[in-house]
């Protein structure tokens, strides 16, 4: 046996192991998800006062009708305050936010960010609040969201992830979009709940003791992707993360091929910056201190993203068989079945994970569009250097009413 096949033999193994490991890990997590997490009960009966912290930059489609929305709440409207953080909107959506009884902060940066906004509203708006409610500027609440969450922190919890749904699928990237979010809903916040572990956070819908989130956001300078950084830090000291599945957000949902691609460069940059930064410091925590929590908080960092999962073990499953059939080589040291039950369980996964609204004929007609999504996030791959050192918006539309 030569090094150069040798060196292919560890490759199929790594490759194996890579795909495998993380098709089993969405297995797990996605079955856990067909069942109800454990309730914890109430510790204390109090009513805490909200700060709505909405950052928009150029938002100027959506962020009036959203303020407006934000207002239509069923919890006391004495004890939660709208505060729109304005970055670079125009002066006409200015004066129509100015009407309304909202907190307008206007902010300005060299280089704006998501944390810069958070960290200077929270610091003009002051410290009389009990919690931090953070939305994006398409964010529309249901109207017992921030009821819910308030319940959630009277049973002990600091931090709490809402359940972020589509706001709109009126096309075929937008369904897949909403799909890819309900199935990461179904993983990774109510099957880790289910198991005992935290919530992963989603980058709105999200509400922290206020205290707490703003000395911890003053500690925060991402670029993109704060929520990552923000999350791991949290699993590092040991804050368990909540997930309410019952308390609902509607966001706006990707419509187009570009913003896909840009809004996925982005994720897939920041996950692997934050992997190199805490790899080392995540393994270290689990093996001295056994903090399950944030060393797999960190592998998801590195865990491949669920289309790409999806495509390559496919992908990996049909060359195989291929070989096997008419190609058949020696060499190779991975039997195909191994693929095959590496995208058995990855279907099976997805086929649990996907909620029953799904299963359409609508959705049937966006499953055509999964290649082009496939090769998109796969191309991204080789487009993520210096992604997560700029700002990269996703512009929204308008809200629907």
């Amino acid at each position: 046996m030569d090094a150069l096949q040798i060196l292919a033999n560890v490759l199929e193994i790594v490759v194996l192991a890579y795909f495998g490991f993380a098709s089993i890990y969405v297995f797990v997590f996605a079955f856990a998800g067909l069942f109800k997490p454990r309730q914890r009960e109430s510790i204390i009966q109090k009513q805490r006062k909200f700060a709505v912290l909405i950052p928009g930059y150029k938002e100027d489609n959506v962020i009036v009708e959203v303020a407006r929305r934000a207002l239509e709440q069923s919890y006391s409207e004495e004890l939660f305050d709208v505060v729109v953080i304005a970055d670079s909107f125009q002066e006409l959506t200015l004066q129509k936010l100015r009407k309304l009884p909202i907190k307008l902060v206007e902010v300005s940066f060299e280089k704006s960010t998501k944390s810069k906004a958070l960290n200077k509203a929270m610091e003009v708006i002051g410290d009389h609040y009990h919690v931090a409610l953070i939305l994006d500027a398409d964010n529309i609440m249901e109207f017992d969201f921030i009821e819910r969450i308030n319940e959630a922190f009277n049973k002990g919890y600091k931090v709490v992830q809402g359940h972020r749904i589509a706001k709109n699928t009126n096309t075929s990237f937008a369904i897949l979009d909403a799909i890819s979010e309900e199935v990461n809903n179904h993983i990774f916040r109510k099957g880790h709940r289910v198991l005992g572990l935290s919530s992963a956070l989603i980058g709105s819908g999200m509400a922290f003791d206020y205290h707490f989130f703003k000395s911890t956001m003053a500690k925060v300078n991402a670029v993109g992707g704060f929520d990552k950084e923000l999350e791991l830090k949290l699993l590092r000291d040991r804050n368990q993360i909540e997930y309410l599945h019952d308390a609902l957000v509607l966001d706006e949902k990707v419509q187009k091929t570009e913003v896909f691609a840009n809004q996925r460069k982005r994720w897939l940059s920041a996950q692997f910056i934050y992997f190199k930064r805490f790899v080392w410091e995540g393994t270290k925590e689990l093996v001295t201190k056994g903090n399950l929590d944030f060393a797999d908080k960190v592998y998801q960092m590195i865990s491949p993203p669920r289309i790409l999962l999806l495509g390559l073990v496919f992908c990996f499953a049909t060359v195989y068989t291929a070989m096997d059939v008419f190609f058949p080589m020696d060499w190779l040291i991975v039997p195909s079945y191994l693929w095959h039950l590496t995208a058995a369980l990855t279907i099976l996964a997805f086929i649990m994970a996907v909620p029953k609204k799904f299963y359409s004929k609508s959705t049937f007609t966006a499953i055509w569009t999964l290649p082009k999504a496939f090769l998109v996030m796969f191309l991204s791959l080789f487009k993520l250097k210096g992604a997560n050192k700029k700002f990269i918006h996703t512009q929204h539309g308008t809200v629907n009413t």
